[in-house]
């Protein structure tokens, strides 16, 4: 492949995603369903024009980077420390109940194994794939509606970050049954550290800035620096700490959320997510699709996968949900919105391959779930909004 081939692969990848995208607004669905589908017309699976490269992730690494920085200066800070303790109650069974559903299910499919043996692995990394959750497209899907400030997209937003702290965890633990090089103790105390770091410099950060803020406000500087420092905090969450660099870009914006110019930085930074790293980031979903070695025994675990594992979120955070006190329109709002799976689903799944947990032939069926989950999602999502327009406004509490 020629250097100058990626103008090409931009251009077809902007130009498609842009058409479908407006196909779906006009569809009155959300933009970035016509977007994934895009990366599935454009893929390997129907028309070949573009091939995933690393070039391609690199970029759509960039896109959900800056999705995620995004969506911190759009949270509201006092509305993320009150739906904190329920999000993290909704995280935690929006891992043990997928963990459980889809370790069963891989029993039920392929018959139950004795504790401890190869087959019981397996089955337990299904699972663990289950648990995780990618916010991005919920959090896009949110913005585009202007629900991501209410306390239903903040609680949804909050569990997700949560979730996959959780997942890494488990996974972590689930890897040393196999690796004596793992050592979820060390991930634990990681995490916790992130955590400390995260705060103690973001309130020096967040200090500088209000500061320069005050002094310059609406430059461009402001958003420039700011971009910095969510790439910086990205960087540091994987380098140093392990952590998936979303969350540390997410951090980055919950740090500048709180100063005056906070939305003339998430201004900027959409430009550059709507042009090009968003496009890049929803088509690649499409793109990573590739059913050449799908059979009928294959197919037909992968339908079951992807409905265990909706239904899974579905049930174990809309029911927590319920129980601290949403209304069941919200709730099922929140089960929802949790069940989109992405990027995490597929380190996850590389992670398993790596060490003998998973064979590669799976992958069609995480692909799968990470195609419907982004599709069906926004899409359901938008149609309970639309049914229950103002159940967000008046606070989520049960009547």
């Amino acid at each position: 492949m020629e250097a100058y081939d990626v103008f090409k692969d931009l251009a077809i990848i902007v130009i498609f995603a842009k058409l479908f995208a407006i196909i779906a607004r006009k569809c009155k669905a959300p933009q970035v369903v016509g977007e994934i589908i895009a990366g599935l017309i454009i893929g390997p699976c129907v028309l070949g024009l573009v091939q995933q490269t690393d070039f391609l992730s690199q970029m759509a690494e960039i896109g959900v980077v800056l999705l995620m920085f995004e969506a911190g200066l759009d949270t509201d800070l006092k509305e993320l420390i009150k739906t904190g303790p329920i999000a993290f109650l909704i995280a935690c069974t929006g891992v043990f109940i997928p963990l459980a559903l889809g370790t069963l299910y891989y029993f039920v499919f392929y018959g139950f194994a004795p504790w401890g043996s190869d087959d019981f692995y397996k089955a337990v990394f299904v699972g663990t794939i289950m648990t995780a959750t990618s916010v991005s497209i919920t959090v896009q899907s949110l913005r585009e509606m202007g629900k991501l400030k209410g306390k239903v997209g903040t609680t949804i937003l909050s569990a997700a970050i949560i979730d996959d702290i959780i997942g890494i965890i488990v996974l972590t633990f689930v890897i040393g049954f196999k690796s004596p090089d793992a050592n979820p103790m060390q991930v634990c105390i990681n995490t916790l550290l992130f955590f400390v770091f995260a705060i103690i410099v973001g309130y020096i950060c967040y200090r500088i800035f209000r500061k320069v803020d005050n002094r310059y406000p609406h430059t461009r500087r402001i958003p420039i620096a700011g971009l910095a420092l969510c790439l910086a905090m990205a960087y540091i969450a994987e380098k140093y700490f392990g952590i998936a660099d979303i969350t540390g870009a997410y951090f980055a914006g919950i740090i500048l959320c709180s100063i005056r110019d906070a939305d003339y930085i998430s201004e900027k930074m959409d430009i550059n997510s709507y042009m090009l790293f968003g496009p890049i980031f929803f088509a690649s979903i499409g793109l990573k699709t590739n059913i050449d070695n799908l059979d009928w025994g294959l197919f037909a675990f992968s339908i079951g996968f992807v409905a265990v594992a909706l239904i899974a979120k579905i049930v174990g955070c809309g029911l927590t949900a319920r129980a601290c006190r949403f209304n069941w329109p919200d709730s099922l709002k929140i089960g929802v919105g949790m069940m989109t799976r992405g990027e995490v689903a597929l380190i996850v799944s590389q992670k398993g391959l790596s060490v003998g947990l998973l064979s590669s032939v799976y992958f069609t069926s995480v692909i799968l779930l990470i195609i419907v989950s982004s599709i069906a999602t926004p899409i359901i999502l938008k149609l309970l909004y639309a049914k229950n327009a103002t159940a967000d406004e008046i606070g989520g509490k049960a009547q």
